[in-house]
């Protein structure tokens, strides 16, 4: 494929920005770039690719029909990862893009190195995670290394969603003059559901008027914690069985028998709705009353951000940034820490509905003047700019 012929700013051909991920499921990274894609779609000065190690996914598919281009190489397993390489290769060399920006660790390893076995020097890395030393597999902590020695070779930069993976990552060996923050940015114009659709949806899950729900939204992994969520309700269901434990994410059903022991051995197994994954998040957030995030690591937690953002009142553990994105310390708290997080989540419980709604539109404004997908978005087209200039 050559060159676009689609002109940017003077007549100039349009900076080429190949994003290379290890796949294109619903995840916060995943989320992330699509984001970012979709506000600078209209943008006449830059034109994104995407390169899938796996397959499209179903933000791939969303993607291809917003008309952006999505290819994917097919890997399935680590042991198809030099196979994946060489097609890699050969990609970037029929693309020869301006920018290579990789997100997440494989893809910073393959892309990195196969960006620069042609030549190509502007490789930004994108580091989402903070801790995987918590629920990371021994494969990805044995990739972070070898990232951070090559930390010094492979990227020009390397941008962190958030402070505090930066921290880390430094400490680790990445290379700390090539480190650079830019945090999660949020679209607040797709960040709405209607009455009529929070109905149907509350109908449909069973949640009745007089239901109070507290909900949890990420896919079933140890180092989204859901056994202390679990644990947490059990103390709150005790003293109301009217509340409602809403949980959103992929592999959150009742297939899964190891989530359907912790919930039955609470004893309040009906106060739970397992919804499994859904493609109507902002529907979710608006049906409930109070977001928990219980996650013993984090980078930038999207979805505490997509919560606020929405207006509805947050309680977080106090992992990656998500202390300071919330902002308010009186609704942070430890991580692996059930009777505190059961606290933090009834002191919201107590309050009445107007003192709720103050303290939502307090967290949604925080989001609109602190973290849209528009500032968010000119920070990377800056730095976009900013490394192919020299």
């Amino acid at each position: 494929m050559e060159r676009s012929d689609v002109s940017g700013l003077a007549g100039e051909k349009p900076l080429r920005v190949v994003h290379i991920i290890i796949g294109l499921n619903v995840g916060g990274a995943e989320l992330m770039l699509k984001r970012l894609i979709l506000e600078q779609r209209t943008e006449p000065a830059i034109e994104h690719i995407v390169i899938s190690l796996t397959d499209h996914g179903t933000l791939g598919d969303e993607l291809r029909h917003s008309g952006i281009q999505i290819e994917a190489l097919g890997m399935r397993s680590f042991f198809g990862a030099l196979r994946c390489f060489y097609r890699l290769r050969r990609r970037l060399l029929i693309l020869h893009p301006d920018i290579v920006h990789t997100w997440m660790y494989h893809s910073d390893l393959l892309g990195g190195l196969a960006a620069r076995s042609l030549g190509l020097r502007n490789i930004i890395w994108c580091v989402r995670s903070t801790d995987i030393n918590k629920g990371g597999s021994k494969l990805t902590l044995l990739i972070r290394n070898a990232c951070a020695i090559l930390s010094g070779i492979l990227p020009i930069r390397i941008v962190y969603a958030a402070e505090a993976s930066r921290k880390v990552h430094e400490k680790l060996g990445y290379r700390p003059e090539k480190s650079q923050v830019i945090p999660n940015g949020f679209d607040l114009s797709r960040l709405s559901a209607s009455d009529d659709l929070v109905n149907i949806l509350k109908e449909n899950l069973g949640i009745q008027g007089y239901h109070r729900v507290v909900i949890s939204v990420g896919r079933y992994s140890p180092v989204k914690d859901h056994l202390t969520f679990i644990q947490a309700a059990a103390e709150l269901a005790q003293d109301d069985k009217n509340l409602r434990f809403l949980m959103v994410g992929r592999d959150l059903t009742s297939d899964n028998s190891a989530l359907m022991n912790a919930i039955n051995l609470t004893g309040y197994a009906e106060q739970f709705i397992l919804a499994g994954e859904r493609n109507d998040i902002p529907c979710c957030l608006k049906a409930s009353d109070i977001f928990c995030l219980h996650s013993v690591t984090e980078g930038f937690p999207n979805v505490l951000g997509e919560a606020m953002a929405m207006g509805v009142p947050s309680v977080t553990t106090d992992v990656g940034d998500a202390s300071f994105l919330i902002g308010m310390r009186q609704y942070v708290v430890p991580a692996k820490q059930p009777v505190q997080l059961a606290q933090c989540l009834r002191s919201l419980l107590s309050m009445d509905f107007s003192e709720r709604k103050e303290l939502g539109l307090a967290l949604q404004k925080r989001i609109k003047e602190n973290f849209s997908m528009h500032s968010i978005s000119q920070k990377y087209l800056n730095l976009y700019q900013k490394i192919n200039n020299g």
